[in-house]
């Protein structure tokens, strides 16, 4: 019995052993505890003091999920300096891409994110989403951030989280590329994980290529300070200071000193831009002290006083005129053509003129005969009672009446052509009377 007992004792003792060992193992692969409470630090009040200014438009982080990250929870501690890092960029435009590798067996990179304007929220899930562990092509996903930034304005930022195992020289040369793409607007930043020490030469010989940015291991950066100041780093720098000047001369006294002031001769009173120019809120090119139309649309051209121009002297603005050449006198629509508003040239179903239409219609006479030059189509239209068809001829009818009634009263006939469009072009609604009546209609369209 005291043998039996004592090889009990020692299997116990052996799988104790084992377990702990397997425990051991497993605490050694667990990422680090994060802080009691990260606090990303706002930065915020660095920009709006304006002791500093927003340094990068574009910023792109390559997340490392391959095989070797999982190592000792490495990977789990840069997707959690990715989130830091998204958590204490402050309140700026920004363009951001988020690129991946490892994230198969194959020689992939995988964009998850971007390039597109930046918001918080949706990097952090793109950042979450990331899986591993597949192979290391570091070299592959600084090619394809490249592209993913050739596009892309201003300076650019490109932090990449990786342990640098397992990456040939490929990705250094993929880097010394890069910088020859984008230049002096390009910065590479490289954040360490692990102690491997070919791993840490790669990552310090990519963050050199970039020839500004740096190396920096991610126990540095995992804090709240640590991570403070890589961002401050990336994304912010130092506003130039003020430059002092002495007081200046304002000799036409609109706040704007002389060696500034692009309209040196402005009048007294006269409110002025920051240039020292007259302010012209229509944007018209014409000064609000001088404008008699201060409210004109934008791109409506003007005349000296900023006034709409009108051509024509229809009395309808040209950027209202649809009928831009219609002969002095005659009388427009409110879109500037020649038409007959007010009067019901027709009864309903009729082409028979109404006597209302002769004072017009003789008003038309005379404008001919002072203009003997011009050349007019009649164009003639119905209401929607009716089939098509029947409406098409009607209005032909309608055309061609007019043209009789200004050929009797001595209008050459070749002046005069006629067409008919039946109810394909109402003006008015075909659901009242009045709007009916308005439908029965003809216009005069002066011909080239």
């Amino acid at each position: 019995m005291g043998g039996d007992t004592m090889r009990k004792h020692i299997l116990k003792l052996f799988v104790f052993l084992v377990m702990g060992g397997l425990l051991a193992s497993c605490a050694a692969r667990k990422a680090p505890a994060p802080e009691a409470a990260f606090r990303p630090v706002d930065l915020n009040a660095k920009l709006s003091s304006g002791e500093y200014e927003q340094k990068v438009e574009t910023f792109a982080v390559i997340l490392d999920a391959s095989s070797t990250m999982s190592e000792e929870g490495k990977f789990e501690m840069a997707q959690e300096v990715a989130r830091r890092m998204n958590q204490t960029i402050p309140e700026m435009e920004l363009v951001a891409a988020l690129r991946t590798l490892g994230q198969s067996n194959t020689n992939e990179t995988l964009l998850v994110y971007g390039p597109t304007g930046y918001q918080r929220g949706e990097l952090e899930s793109g950042i979450s989403g990331v899986r591993g562990f597949g192979a290391t092509p570091l070299g592959k996903a600084i090619e394809a951030a490249s592209e993913d930034l050739r596009t892309t304005r201003g300076n650019t930022a490109v932090i990449i989280l990786s342990d640098g195992k397992a990456t040939d020289r490929t990705a250094l040369a993929a880097a010394q590329e890069m910088k020859r793409q984008l230049g002096d607007r390009l910065c590479i930043y490289t954040v360490l994980f692990g102690d491997d020490p070919a791993g840490r030469s790669m990552m310090e010989q990519i963050a050199r290529a970039g020839e500004c940015g740096y190396f920096v291991s991610a126990d540095e950066v995992y804090s709240s300070e640590g991570m403070a100041t890589l961002a401050e780093n990336v994304f912010l720098e130092k506003a130039p200071p003020p430059p002092v000047v002495a007081a200046r001369l304002d000799t036409d006294g609109d706040g704007v000193p002389d060696d500034l002031d692009q309209c040196p001769d402005t009048p007294q009173g006269v409110k002025v831009d920051r240039r020292g120019c007259p302010l012209d809120s229509d944007g018209d090119g014409v000064p609000d002290y001088l404008d008699k139309c201060p409210n004109t649309p934008a791109g409506a051209p003007v005349d000296k006083t900023g006034c709409p121009l009108d051509s024509d002297g229809d009395g309808v603005a040209d950027y209202l005129d649809k009928c831009p050449d219609t002969p002095k006198g005659a009388t427009v629509n409110s879109v500037g053509c020649w038409a007959f508003e007010g009067v019901v040239l027709f009864d309903f179903d009729k082409y028979d003129i109404r006597s209302e239409a002769y004072p017009l219609l003789n008003e038309v006479v005379s404008l001919l005969k002072k203009n003997p030059g011009i050349e007019v189509e009649i164009q003639g239209h119905a209401d929607n009672i009716g089939t098509a068809a029947y409406n098409q001829q009607l209005s032909e009818n309608r055309a061609k009446a007019i043209v009789d009634f200004l050929v009797s009263r001595g209008i050459a006939s070749y002046r005069l052509t006629s067409e008919g469009y039946g109810f394909s072009r109402p003006v008015a609604p075909n659901d009242t009377k009045e709007g009916r009546a308005k439908n029965r209609r003809v216009e005069l369209k002066r011909l080239p």
